[in-house]
């Protein structure tokens, strides 16, 4: 009777144990799980989906500026020298002086270089060291080259006024200028379209055509 007594005692002892081990090994459990909840980091919660990854900016490439070409200037292209002629006095006598000057022509058209010339001629001298016996108001009516030959035709102011230094004076200046493009070309001279034979009241006589050879040879500046 005592021994099962003592039996019984046993077991409960045995099982009251056991059931206080569980009980603390569940304890222990949890506190672990729960301290391990706290303390893990915040980032590990989020899924990959949630972590978005920030765009590189790529470096802006600047487009290069191609230099431009400014057309061709065709006012350039046209621009030639011309000669004009003036007078100067030596204190002896008048002397013929070329002056270059920029005309819009081409040498390749006599006819328009010519007639610029003449234009740049009639509007008279800028240097206060040139002069011209040439009357103002004196137009060109007309220039033409033809083989080895040069018309030129005035308005009639060219025949007006002056004595025969004043007339010799402007047909050396028409004759220089004229044969600008050729030094050994005859010239003509027309007013109003007629040929000249006789310039001014003192009555020049002309011997057309004339050259720049006939004229330093026949007329005496």
């Amino acid at each position: 009777m005592k021994q099962q007594r003592s039996n019984r005692i046993s077991s409960g002892v045995i099982a009251g144990v056991s059931a206080a081990v569980v009980a603390v090994s569940g304890a222990v459990a949890w506190l672990t799980w729960n301290s391990h909840s706290h303390d893990a980091p915040q980032n590990l919660s989020k899924t990959p989906t949630q972590q978005i990854a920030q765009p590189t900016t790529q470096p802006t490439t600047q487009p290069t500026t191609q230099p431009t070409t400014s057309p061709p200037d065709n006012r350039d292209a046209n621009e030639q020298t011309a000669e004009i002629y003036w007078l100067q006095d030596t204190g002896q006598k008048l002397e013929l002086v070329p002056e270059p000057v920029k005309i819009q022509a081409s040498k390749d058209q006599p006819d328009q270089f010519l007639a610029a010339a003449f234009q740049s001629l009639l509007a008279g001298p800028k240097e206060a060291t040139n002069s011209t016996t040439i009357p103002k108001g004196t137009k060109l009516l007309g220039v033409k080259m033809e083989n080895n030959a040069v018309h030129v035709d005035l308005s009639e102011q060219f025949s007006a006024g002056g004595g025969s230094s004043s007339m010799m004076g402007r047909v050396g200046q028409v004759v220089y200028t004229a044969t600008a493009l050729n030094p050994n070309a005859k010239v003509y001279i027309d007013v109003n379209g007629k040929q000249l034979d006789v310039l001014g009241g003192e009555g020049l006589e002309l011997e057309q055509p004339l050259t720049r050879e006939s004229f330093n040879k026949n007329y005496s500046l």
